[in-house]
């Protein structure tokens, strides 16, 4: 499907490209996903694909790719911890969405509820038990059951748009 496009736009030529360049546009709220490995190695990944689906029961949803090395952990596992990242967290986004051989070194961690990875100063973070794992092609789609969090200092939103973690501006 053709469009006009100015010379500042980036021109849509497949269903890739369209996906791709529409969802970089797409701001979106940033957590990371913590669990253990079936060795009892701490994983975790930054997300923006974090959503709430019910309140009665509280229930979440958040995707992950199933080739994701963090896979095997939340295909096994009965809960993991879903942390809500502020606008001082923006280290920690980056560590957690970089190579997973590092994203649990230093101090920014400690063993938390059923000993699963806690990030430190977060402004929230939920206790979730797994309620099912949908496949749908590469990707898989986590629906979780909170059962306990917990409250942090307060910080500002920080979003993830374009590419970039950014903190929201001025009012539309």
């Amino acid at each position: 499907m053709e469009h006009e496009s100015t010379a500042h736009e980036p021109r849509i030529v497949d269903d890739l490209s369209a996906f791709k360049l529409a969802f970089r546009r797409l701001a979106a709220g940033v957590s990371v996903v913590t669990a253990r490995d079936p060795d009892g190695h701490p994983v975790g990944f930054t997300a923006t694909s974090l959503a709430s689906l019910a309140a009665v029961p509280p229930l979440a949803t958040f995707n992950m790719a199933r080739v994701s090395s963090a896979w095997p952990a939340v295909e096994q596992t009965d809960h993991v911890v879903i942390h809500i990242l502020g606008a001082r967290n923006r280290d920690v986004a980056a560590t957690m969405a970089g190579d997973h051989d590092h994203r649990f070194d230093g101090d920014h961690w400690a063993p938390g509820p059923l000993g699963l990875p806690l990030l430190k100063d977060v402004p929230a973070w939920m206790l979730g038990r797994i309620v099912g794992r949908y496949p749908v092609h590469e990707n898989a789609v986590i629906v979780v059951q909170i059962e306990d969090g917990g409250l942090g200092a307060e910080d500002e939103a920080m979003l993830y748009h374009e590419r970039s973690y950014l903190r929201p501006g001025d009012p539309a």
